[in-house]
């Protein structure tokens, strides 16, 4: 409903005092949802039905605290899992919102960063040499805030702010404003996280920052912002990523269709959608893909503990979740919900009359710390020009001389038709692995139909990507946690995949790295099929006197073409460390694929097993399926 009733209760809404929020989706209309709010603990608490199993529309602040539901550690501030519950859900024209929401400028006060340029680069420079270079993971991102002191009413700011990122951001998923007791959020999120809707989930990972320069992006320095290494392997490592994340909540493990480009006023970003079927309850699918790698890392667990060790207090609702559950259908399991849950970022938070505006760059082996200073700006930029707190010059991508409010500004050509962009990003598609990009089929039988698997996930969910590519091998598979895997499981399994996992395989200081020895040495001395990929790769390859040796740059989503046992395969690695041959090693039943020139060791196979060092699930490797279905074949043998 829209019209005049709708617009009266919105001049109501901004003289009272009842929580509601503003939610702009389709850049036509802004919905009004108001009820009351109940803040839960759990996300298996939402409240998506009443009492008497009456279905009800929740729209849910998911703090980034949640993730200690996975497991996963974090510094706890506290901040509640907020639920309105809706009980009226309406809707104005943007016209009709930007003529009624209040536009007078919000003074500021002490504006600027929490962390200064210099001692933010310098915590970049330790992330990339102590976790990175440490083989903690691939990517972190870490994040610092813009602060202010704001006097005025909070809910007028508010108010005012959402108008202005309506009215200055282009490009954004949801542009929104939640107004609840004592938490106020407007942000212009440009990134939808996990959508599911009729059985269908979308995640949509947006990575790569191009800031527009002084007059407009145009499709010259576009160009040259896609031709960048650094910036296609940040995109390809989250991609990789998130299909972890789809893997584990999707029957057919998600596909990839891209690369987009992510437009916004200040920035460009390029994304890719990928896609699954589930059946999975929306909150469970929630929980399973907290929260976003764009904004934490990956892996995803080691990446928040990074996040712990070199961020200097806890996120509060950043790169949390707004997740609107809306009832969709009733089916003999009871009511069911679609979700729309985008990503808490260029968002502005309100409480006790202190702005906070989060932001982070995603450190890379690539990154520069001046570069990613320059991120963490251009990302505040967004929201700050838009509400006030720095200067409005924004940007105009293809006319440079126009108003950046004129319907002229508005309507400008996408830069992605330029046929020289749009030839950039479908060139990247060439690098990846065909298995992720095009529909799996479902009725195949896969040539070890009948044969069973147990994978060991050594803390990287690369094994939800590699359990069903071994499913769509015909091979039926679980998959379990080193802490929980039993010795009585790793006897009776028909073939044990040893999973991978970050860290240094020399530590024997830690459990994860003991319990993985204990599973590789366990099956050895049995002599039952053993297939080890990456950090198993190396502990196999030290059992065999093979020396282990950090490498001089790291390779973390770094794609190569190397010989395994005479057959040349595309494949994506993700280590630090590496095995080598060594004339000391006890290889007289191992045959070795290895680099001849720097002795890097890439696969080792033998009587009963076969070992990978590469990731052969990932959309780098594009002779993956065919490299594990000869290594799977062999430790079966």
């Amino acid at each position: 409903m829209t019209g005049p009733a709708p617009l009266s209760r919105l001049h109501a809404l901004a003289a009272g005092t009842e929580p509601f929020a503003l939610i702009a989706r389709d850049g036509r209309t802004v919905e009004i949802l108001t009820g009351d709010v109940v803040d839960v603990s759990l996300l298996a608490d939402i409240p998506l039905t009443d009492t008497d199993g009456t279905a009800r529309e929740i729209l849910a602040l998911v703090p980034y605290r949640q993730v200690v539901e996975r497991g996963f550690v974090c510094r706890d501030d506290d901040a509640p899992l907020r639920c309105l519950v809706v009980d009226e859900h309406v809707a104005v024209t943007r016209d009709e919102a930007l003529a009624a929401l209040p536009s007078e400028p919000v003074p500021f006060e002490d504006a600027g960063f929490d962390i200064a340029d210099e001692e933010y680069a310098d915590i970049v420079r330790r992330v990339i040499s102590d976790e990175i270079g440490r083989g903690e993971g691939a990517n972190f991102v870490i994040r610092r805030d813009f602060t202010a002191r704001v006097t005025a009413d909070e809910r007028t700011a508010a108010l005012t702010w959402f108008r202005a990122l309506l009215e200055h951001e282009r490009g954004a998923y949801w542009t929104f404003a939640v107004i609840t007791p004592g938490l106020v959020a407007v942000g212009a999120s440009p990134e939808a996280h996990v959508i599911a809707r009729e059985g269908v989930v979308t995640m949509n990972p947006i990575s790569g920052t191009f800031r527009h320069p002084a007059g407009g992006a145009t499709a010259e320095t576009l160009s040259e912002f896609l031709s960048s290494t650094k910036e296609t392997e940040e995109l390809f490592m989250v991609v990789d990523e998130e299909l972890k994340m789809m893997s584990a909540v999707c029957s057919d493990g998600g596909r990839i269709t891209g690369p987009h480009l992510k437009e916004m006023s200040r920035l460009t970003h390029t994304e890719y959608v990928l896609r699954g079927r589930s059946r999975l309850d929306p909150r469970d699918i929630l929980r399973e893909t907290m929260f976003a790698p764009t904004v934490t890392g990956s892996p995803m667990q080691n990446a928040c503990a990074v996040i712990a060790r070199h961020e200097r207090g806890p996120r509060g609702y950043y790169s949390g979740v707004a997740a609107l559950f809306t009832p969709s259908a009733t089916t003999d399991d009871g009511a069911t919900h679609d979700l729309d849950a985008p990503i808490l970022i260029r968002t502005a938070y309100l409480s006790d009359g202190q702005l906070r505006v989060p932001v982070g760059a995603t450190l890379v082996r690539h990154s520069d710390p001046d570069g990613e200073v320059g991120e963490t700006h251009g990302k505040a930029a967004g929201v700050l020009g838009a509400i006030g707190a720095i200067a409005r010059d924004v940007p105009v991508a293809q006319h440079p001389t126009a108003d950046p409010d004129s319907p002229a500004a508005v309507e400008r050509p996408s830069l992605a038709d330029d046929p020289a962009v749009a030839e950039l990003l479908s060139s990247r598609n060439s690098r990846l692995a065909p298995f992720w990009m095009n529909p799996q089929e479902s009725e195949v039988v896969g040539p070890f139909a009948g044969r069973r698997a147990l994978v060991v996930d050594a803390e990287d969910r690369f094994t939800t990507m590699l359990a069903h590519q071994l499913r769509h091998l015909g091979l039926e598979v679980d998959i379990a946690p080193w802490a929980d895997v039993t010795d009585a499981q790793i006897d009776d399994a028909e073939l044990v995949v040893s999973g991978p996992g970050p860290g240094d395989p020399r530590d024997t200081s830690s459990a994860r790295i003991r319990r993985m020895r204990e599973v590789v040495e366990r099956r050895r001395d049995a002599g039952a099929p053993l297939l080890a990929v990456c950090l198993s790769h190396q502990i196999l390859a030290d059992s065999f006197g093979l020396d282990l040796a950090p490498l001089e740059r790291p390779h973390q989503g770094l794609q190569k073409t190397v010989d395994v046992f005479g057959e040349e395969a595309s494949i994506g690695f993700y280590n630090t460390f590496t095995a080598r041959r060594s004339d000391a090693a006890r290889t007289g039943d191992v045959e070795i694929a290895a680099d001849p020139v720097t002795g890097d060791v890439y696969a080792l196979r033998g009587a009963g097993f076969a070992s990978v060092q590469g990731h052969l699930e990932s959309i780098l490797s594009r002779d993956g399926m065919r490299t594990l279905e000869r290594l799977v074949a062999q430790a079966l043998a």
